[in-house]
């Protein structure tokens, strides 16, 4: 069940990589005409509403990407499908075909289908999808009915199955979403501390790849908080909006650095180049975009205590933005990249002391790992044991500039065992995420010997090995290798 529900985060990562794309659309449009959202100007209402074209279709996108990320070959087939998942529950259970089917008027439909074009539906269309594509496209039909066998009956048993689930929904959904409207109407009550339990949870499930599911409710229009949406859009209360998003700037674009350097600082001398080109590598693209998983799963399983520590940081820092009305948005994540392109919205409220408030956690994040390495001889990166340092030396190579990539996936294929363990390869954003016969048999310090920030051990047959933004490379030539 973990794995399944990794599957589903690490497939939510496509359709959430388009929404830059639409920060940066937005983005340009609000700095060109930033109070009249685009009326005073045809180029800003041209860029805003392309922008706006991908926020108002997030839950489709969820749909078609992960029926594409979690079918076995990755087929357009599936993406199809989940198209067609998604318009056939969204078209049975709207407003007007629950009148129609109730036999009562528009305005005395339940409200909760009024928001049933959402991303939790668009994530149950995706999955619906790729089970339908998994299990039914090899399938071949009589010969009467061959035009329909394989990928083409595909979209077919997503209609029929879309039915039942639409069906089971007709009942289940109201009390799902008042569920979670109160869920999220219990946290925004809260306000700041509010804000404050959100950031500590996401941090703390970041792990096991479910903060994903507890981003949906906050950021998306799931239960009705919409918090990324409606600041891009310029609707909302101007201080309050943004408030699920602000405070993890002050922790991206300082806070994580820091916490490099502090790292970096820490190793041992014959380690600190290496380590030093590791957090500034980390640290630069948890600065500029917002990426932080190079960072955290540096110090996540090897320093487990710390990344509590860290998670604490990031629920203080969210409560201290939201106590003080400070608002800036993201549209991928919160780094400088995001924090420029929002400042300047109509939901933007102060976001410049949000810098300044990084600069205080730059320091509190550096002072505090540094004693805690120090005081607890947490084995950081470069603080290991000296026979794991010298298990852990990068082997120089005279063409390793010319072909790096498929150098260290061959290693790392190696390490993992080769053809006779390794049964599965894929990625995610920052991540190889591997399945393998044994993960006992793995070599870990062989791995690590590439220079990757971590390899994390999920279960008996699932690895997760740590490369940074590049990682699809990676995969790429790893597939190569594995036939």
């Amino acid at each position: 069940m973990m794995k399944y529900l990794q599957s589903i985060g690490r497939s939510l990562m496509l359709p959430v990589a388009v929404l830059p794309a639409a920060a940066i659309l937005m983005g340009i449009g609000y700095w060109i005409d930033p109070s009249g959202m685009g009326e005073g100007s045809a180029a800003a209402a041209f860029l805003i509403k392309a922008g706006s074209s991908i926020i108002d279709n997030i839950p489709i996108l969820f749909a078609v990407g992960i029926a594409l990320g979690m079918s076995k070959e990755r087929d357009g087939a599936a993406a199809l499908s989940g198209l067609v998942a998604y318009l056939v529950v969204t078209t049975l259970l709207s407003v007007d075909t629950v009148a129609l089917l109730q036999g009562i008027n528009v305005e005395n439909v339940n409200p909760a289908f009024e928001n049933i074009e959402n991303a939790f539906i668009g994530i149950l269309s995706g999955v619906v999808a790729s089970i339908m594509f998994n299990r039914f496209s090899h399938v071949q039909l009589p010969a009467a009915l061959a035009f329909f066998s394989g990928k083409r009956v595909v979209p077919i048993m997503t209609s029929a199955l879309m039915l039942v689930v639409a069906a089971a929904l007709f009942f289940v959904w109201p009390v799902v979403y008042t569920g979670l409207v109160n869920f999220g109407e219990m946290i925004s009550t809260l306000g700041a501390i509010g804000a404050g339990i959100y950031g500590f949870l996401n941090k703390l499930l970041i792990p096991i790849g479910l903060h994903h599911a507890l981003n949906s409710v906050f950021w998306f229009d799931v239960a009705g908080i919409n918090d990324i949406g409606n600041f891009w859009a310029g609707t909302g209360e101007k201080g309050i909006t943004g408030m699920y998003q602000a405070g993890y700037f002050p922790i991206m674009m300082f806070g994580l650095p820091a916490a490099g350097l502090a790292m970096y600082h820490a190793a041992k001398t014959k380690r600190k180049k290496q380590v030093g080109s590791l957090m500034l590598a980390g640290g630069f693209a948890s600065f500029l975009t917002g990426v932080t998983e190079p960072i955290e799963f540096a110090f996540m399983f090897v320093a487990p205590f710390l990344y509590v520590v860290h998670a604490v940081l990031t629920g203080i820092s969210m409560a201290i933005a939201a106590m003080f009305n400070w608002t800036a948005g993201f549209g991928f994540s919160a780094g400088l990249i995001d924090f420029i392109l929002s400042s300047r919205l109509p939901m933007a409220n102060e976001p410049y002391m949000l810098l300044l408030q990084g600069l205080v956690f730059f320091v509190i994040y550096y002072i505090i790992f540094r004693f805690l390495i120090a005081k607890f001889n947490i084995k950081t990166p470069g603080r290991e044991d000296d026979d794991v340092l010298e298990a852990e030396e990068v082997e120089s190579t005279e063409n390793a500039d010319d072909n790096k990539f498929a150098a260290m996936a061959a290693k790392i294929y190696e390490g993992l065992g080769g053809e006779e363990n390794v049964t599965s390869i894929d990625n995610c954003v920052t991540r190889l995420r591997l399945d393998v016969k044994d993960s006992s048999a793995i070599d870990q310090s062989k791995i690590k010997a590439t220079g990757v920030p971590g390899v994390v051990v999920t279960g008996k047959n699932n690895v997760q090995v740590v490369v940074g933004t590049q990682v699809q490379f990676v995969a790429d030539e790893m597939k190569k290798i594995h036939k």
